[in-house]
C-alpha cells in the first residue's frame, strides 16, 4: 500500500479511528502491529514471512545477550543475527547480480548457476537495516534488549518508514512504544501538515518532471548538451523531492499516531562540502554507515591511509546498499572518492570557520559540492556506465542535438534555487511552514488543490522502493 493511494487514505482513518477508542495500551500495539502487517501485505502477503523471521531472530538474539556475558558467545549470538538478516537481504536482492557478474569465472570451472526469477521485497533494505542495528546496540551494551516480543514486533514493522525510511534506531522509537498512545489534536495537526507537504513534493513536483526525465535517459545521444543539463538538474531535484516527500509523509503518518520520527533531510542542496551533504541527505542511512560500517572499520583511528580506505569501503557498501548494479557500486565509489578528497583538502588548508569565510569562498565551496552531487547522480539514474559517460561528456563539452526546454522543469529548478536561497539567508531557522501562522493554512490548501488538479497520469511509484 503506498501513501499515494485512495486505499491509504481510508486505511489511515479506520486506524485512527480504533487507536483512539481503544483504552488500553497492549491493545493499541496489537492493532498498529496487524495494521502494519496489513500495510505491508497489501502489497503481497508472502513477503510478510520475511518480517516475521527478521522480528523472531532478532528478538531472540537479544534476549539470548542479555542473559550471556562471555564474549565469545556474544560473538556467536550476533553472527547468528547479521547471518540470518543478510543472507536474506543478499538472496532476494543480490543473487542474480553476482551470478551475472561471476559468469566468466563460472564458465571457466564448467559451472553453470542460472539466475532465478526473484521478486525484490518492498522495504527490506531498511527493516533489515533497522534490526540488524538493534542486534548490535544490544550486543555493545548500548542499549538494554527489548523485553516485550510486542514492541519488538511493533518496532520492526511499524508502517509509516517501513518502506522507504527513515531507518528509525531501537534507542528512539522502542522507549515511545512504552506510553499509551494519544491521539491530540496538535500531533493530527502537524502530521497532517507534514503529510500534504510530502505529498505535494512527490505528486506534483517530483512525478511530474519524471516524466520528462524519463524521456531524456531512454535516449540521452538525440539531446544538445543544454537539455542534457536541464534533464540532469532535473533528475537531481526529482530525487530530492521524491525522497524528501515520502519521508515527510511518513513523519507526518507516525506524527498523527502520536510518535516522533527523527528527519532524513536537511536541505542537503545547501551542503558546503560533500561531508556536509553526506550529513544532510539521507540523514539515518548516512549515520548508519558511519555507526555500523565506518567506525567498525576503524574509521579515522587507524592513520590518513586506513581512513580513506575505509571512507571507500563504506560508501561502496553505501552504493550497494542502493541497487544490486554496477553502477550504483560505482556511485558510491565515487562518493567516497569524493570525501576522500574533501577530507585531503581540508587537512591541507585547514579550513577556516564557515563564519570567517568570505561570501566567494562559501559560493564556490558550495558550487564545487553541488556539482559533484549532480554529477554523482548521472550515475545513479542511468543503466550502465556508458550511458553516464555520453551525459556527462555532454555536460562539459557542447554538443548539437534536440532542444528541449520544458517549462516546468525549468519553473522548479529556478523555483527551488530561489527557495534553497531564501532558506539560506533566513536568519531565524525556524520551519517554513509554522503550524499556527496564518499563510500555512493557505499554502497547504493550495498545495492540496495543486495535487488534486495537477495530479500527472498513471502510476509512479517512489524512487527509493526499489532499494
Amino acid at each position: 500500500m503506498l501513501f499515494t493511494q485512495i486505499e491509504f487514505f481510508i486505511f489511515f482513518i479506520i486506524l485512527i479511528i480504533l487507536l483512539a477508542i481503544s483504552r488500553q495500551k497492549n491493545d493499541q500495539k496489537i492493532i498498529l502491529v496487524f495494521a502494519s502487517y496489513y500495510f505491508y501485505a497489501y502489497w503481497d502477503y508472502r513477503f510478510l514471512s520475511l518480517i516475521m523471521l527478521t522480528t523472531i531472530t532478532d528478538y531472540m538474539v537479544g534476549l539470548c545477550l542479555k542473559s550471556q556475558n562471555i564474549i565469545f558467545y556474544r560473538r556467536i549470538l550476533l553472527c547468528i543475527s547479521l547471518f540470518i538478516n543478510l543472507s536474506i537481504l543478499c538472496f532476494f536482492k543480490y543473487y542474480n547480480f553476482f551470478i551475472e557478474s561471476l559468469s566468466g569465472i563460472f564458465n571457466l570451472l564448467n559451472l553453470s548457476p542460472g539466475t532465478l526469477d526473484l521478486i525484490l521485497p518492498l522495504g527490506i533494505s531498511f527493516y533489515t537495516f533497522k534490526s540488524i542495528s538493534y542486534s548490535i546496540d544490544v550486543f555493545n551494551k548500548k542499549i538494554e534488549p527489548c523485553t516485550s516480543f510486542l514492541d519488538y514486533a511493533l518496532f520492526v514493522s511499524f508502517f509509516p518508514p517501513l518502506l522507504a525510511g527513515p531507518i528509525v534506531r531501537a534507542s528512539h522509537l522502542l522507549p515511545q512504544l512504552k506510553t499509551k498512545i494519544k491521539i491530540t489534536q496538535n500531533n493530527i495537526l502537524q502530521g497532517l501538515r507534514l503529510f500534504i507537504f510530502g505529498l505535494f513534493l512527490k505528486v506534483f513536483i517530483a512525478d511530474r518532471l519524471g516524466l520528462f526525465v524519463d524521456i531524456f535517459f531512454e535516449n540521452p545521444n538525440v539531446f544538445d548538451s543544454i537539455t542534457t543539463w536541464i534533464a540532469v538538474l532535473s533528475y537531481s531535484t526529482q530525487i530530492y523531492f521524491d525522497f524528501a516527500g515520502y519521508s515527510s509523509m511518513a513523519i507526518g503518518t507516525a506524527k498523527m499516531i502520536g510518535y516522533d520520527i527523527e528527519i532524513n533531510f536537511d536541505f542537503p542542496y545547501l551542503s558546503k562540502s560533500i561531508v556536509e551533504f553526506w550529513r544532510r541527505w539521507h540523514i539515518s542511512l548516512s549515520f548508519w554507515i558511519r555507526d555500523y560500517v565506518y567506525i567498525p572499520l576503524g574509521g579515522n583511528k587507524l592513520g590518513k591511509s586506513r581512513t580513506y580506505i575505509n571512507l571507500l569501503v563504506a560508501m561502496t557498501i553505501c552504493g550497494l546498499w542502493h541497487g544490486a548494479a554496477w553502477t550504483f557500486v560505482f556511485w558510491g565509489f565515487y562518493h567516497g572518492v569524493l570525501l576522500m578528497f574533501n577530507r585531503i583538502y581540508s587537512k591541507t588548508h585547514k579550513e577556516r570557520p564557515s563564519s570567517h569565510q568570505t561570501n566567494f569562498t562559501i559560493f564556490f565551496n558550495w558550487l564545487i559540492t553541488i556539482t559533484g552531487v549532480v554529477i554523482g547522480w548521472v550515475f545513479f539514474r542511468v543503466d550502465n556506465l556508458s550511458y553516464a559517460l555520453v551525459i556527462i561528456k555532454k555536460m562539459f563539452i557542447p554538443s548539437p542535438g534536440i532542444a528541449w526546454s520544458h517549462p516546468f522543469a525549468i519553473f522548479i529548478i529556478i523555483s527551488t534555487l530561489f527557495f534553497h536561497i531564501f532558506v539560506y539567508f533566513k536568519k531565524n531557522r525556524t520551519e517554513v511552514l509554522p503550524l499556527h501562522a496564518k499563510h500555512t493554512i493557505a499554502a497547504l490548501f493550495c498545495m492540496a488543490w495543486l495535487i488534486i488538479v495537477f495530479h500527472p497520469k498513471g502510476f509512479h511509484p517512489f524512487i527509493y522502493f526499489q532499494f
